[in-house]
């Protein structure tokens, strides 16, 4: 087959206390068509800005990257990229591209990658597994690096818990977000972390929002970049009155996640959205639910 449509989900990184190591995938999607073309040394791209529209784009990064652990020549390609998740917002855009990019060349070179392997190879360009990792997998994945390659473990999210998304209209920076967190923590602070950490994943896979609610919380991180998220109180407020069990911010932000019982879901997000109504931040407040699948692909 010479063309594939890979769709790859959103992801959400840290939840909490899951500081650099916990991720999780979500019903938002990237989809991306791929098509080797006949014509040598051709690169064409569309659906995105211009800028974008070379081979510093990270979804061919991320192609010629697993082309080249396939051992087979650079193909001309084609690629059209469809996208809902935000780009700097803090669900894995960049991630959505490598994994789709990494996806597309091993399913158009007959699939002999495994889907460990295209992780790997995608962290290599991303530089941590916590968005790559569910990107690829699907559901929630906690990650570590040791001796430059992930170890990655699933964790089973159970069918109950629901997330909620609320999507401001600016953008922030990873670079941005990690110059303002500390060199150093105290040595309770590390322990406040992983401990809570610890009990929320057995809250997560048991389906325990009450428990989910004592323990997402955290220090490493969040108490620092609170006050660059613009009405983060509010949104957090507004979520909360509105039944969510757990509020935090999404990968470094800007999107903030709530937790909340999945049957409830949709009406939560609505009322999340009458609240922020008049905010200048245009928040966009989404209703997800855990993707499972991780990157598909497709023939065409």
């Amino acid at each position: 087959m010479r063309r594939v449509r890979v769709r790859v989900p959103a992801t959400t990184a840290n939840i909490g206390p899951g500081f650099d190591c916990l991720g999780c995938a979500l019903s938002l999607y990237a989809e991306f068509t791929c098509e080797i073309l006949d014509e040598p040394d051709r690169l064409e791209i569309t659906g995105c800005p211009e800028i974008y529209r070379n081979a510093e784009n990270l979804f061919v990064r991320a192609y010629r990257r697993a082309e080249q652990e396939m051992g087979v020549q650079p193909a001309s390609i084609r690629v059209d990229i469809r996208t809902d998740v935000p780009v700097s917002r803090g669900l894995g855009s960049s991630a959505s591209l490598l994994a789709g990019g990494a996806a597309a060349a091993n399913a158009l070179n007959g699939g002999p990658l495994s889907r460990q392997t295209l992780v790997e190879l995608c962290n290599e360009l991303e530089g941590h597994p916590d968005n790559i990792a569910p990107a690829v997998l699907g559901g929630m994945c906690a990650s570590f690096v040791e001796e430059g390659k992930p170890v990655t473990v699933q964790v089973d999210v159970a069918a109950n818990v629901g997330f909620i998304a609320l999507i401001p209209n600016f953008e922030t920076e990873t670079k941005v977000m990690r110059a303002v967190l500390p060199r150093e923590i105290p040595f309770a602070d590390a322990v406040f972390n992983s401990s809570r950490l610890a009990v929320m994943l057995h809250g997560f896979e048991h389906g325990d929002l009450e428990l989910i609610a004592k323990a997402l919380d955290d220090r490493l991180h969040q108490p620092y970049r609170k006050h660059l998220i613009h009405e983060y109180a509010r949104a957090e407020s507004a979520a909360r009155k509105a039944g969510c069990a757990a509020f935090c911010i999404s990968g470094s932000g800007s999107t903030c996640l709530g937790v909340c019982e999945g049957s409830r879901a949709a009406s939560i997000a609505e009322e999340i959205q009458r609240e922020l109504m008049d905010s200048p931040y245009e928040w966009r407040v989404h209703a997800l639910k855990v993707d499972r699948e991780g990157s598909v692909c497709t023939f065409a």
